[in-house]
């Protein structure tokens, strides 16, 4: 079911597909939202409640003032707080930009994250990313009559958008589930290196890494692994859009590390 929660006067809206199971909070990345991990909330069944927010600027949740790693970990923090979750660790699952948040989160909060997943999210980000396969985003409109022009303008990326535009309130045409400039900031605020934050944490993890990913190569993976202890590795033959093009294959890598702890 979705819900609201209030963080300074900005709604963040969050799926919970509730259950009996033990909490796993899953961030999403970028250009997409919770609702990304319906799919992965049915695969685990009863034995996982996953809990997977729109962050800030996306889905349903509203824009924030900014987009800097520390503003994405204190609204999942609040999410974690509001739900009660915070007595015992939890398992915590991200993806691309939700994988860079979740190892922060686990950085900051080790009390709060029992396990780790990481799904192709990099330690090391330069700072030419963005101008290719993000290329189309500036001058991107946010919204636009139909919806139809807004999948025409996002490109390659457009199929996947589609069935998740949003209306507009006043019926005046559609909007994006993200907004262009946001994006570009969030992409700018992670240039540089994170590997003192990978390494911060020491909680049983898992790399889930596109064999073919251009956002994170072989050699950095192989790195991530071999420099943090009790780092799991899964390599799926996919680009950096593991869940999304091998969903099997990365369910059953979740499933079976989950299954684990």
């Amino acid at each position: 079911m979705r819900h609201d929660l209030t963080i300074d006067d900005r709604t963040l809206s969050y799926l919970d597909f509730g259950g009996p199971g033990r909490p796993l909070l899953a961030l999403h990345g970028g250009l997409s939202e919770g609702a990304h991990f319906t799919g992965l909330a049915a695969a685990l069944g009863d034995d996982w409640r996953v809990i997977a927010p729109d962050q800030r600027g996306h889905g349903d949740s509203d824009r924030a003032d900014a987009y800097d790693r520390a503003g994405y970990v204190t609204d999942a923090v609040a999410l974690l707080e509001h739900l009660g979750l915070t007595a015992a660790p939890v398992a915590v699952l991200g993806f691309s930009l939700g994988g860079l948040n979740a190892y922060r989160l686990a950085a900051d909060r080790p009390d709060l994250v029992g396990a780790l997943v990481n799904v192709d999210a990099p330690v090391e980000i330069p700072s030419p990313l963005g101008h290719g396969f993000l290329g189309f985003l500036p001058g991107l409109a946010y919204t636009a009559e139909t919806r139809g022009e807004l999948v025409a303008a996002c490109g390659p990326f457009g199929e996947g958008v589609a069935p998740f535009l949003r209306p507009l309130p006043d019926g005046s045409g559609w909007r994006l589930p993200f907004h262009p400039q946001d994006t570009l900031e969030t992409v700018e605020q992670g240039y540089g290196s994170h590997w003192d934050t990978w390494l911060a944490s020491d909680c049983p993890a898992l790399l889930v890494h596109g064999l073919r990913s251009t956002a994170l190569p072989q050699a950095q993976a192989d790195a991530m692994v071999a420099r943090r202890p009790g780092t799991a590795y899964v390599g799926l033959d996919t680009e950096h859009y593991v869940p999304f093009q091998d969903p099997e294959g990365f369910t059953q890598a979740v499933r079976t590390f989950l299954a684990g702890l």
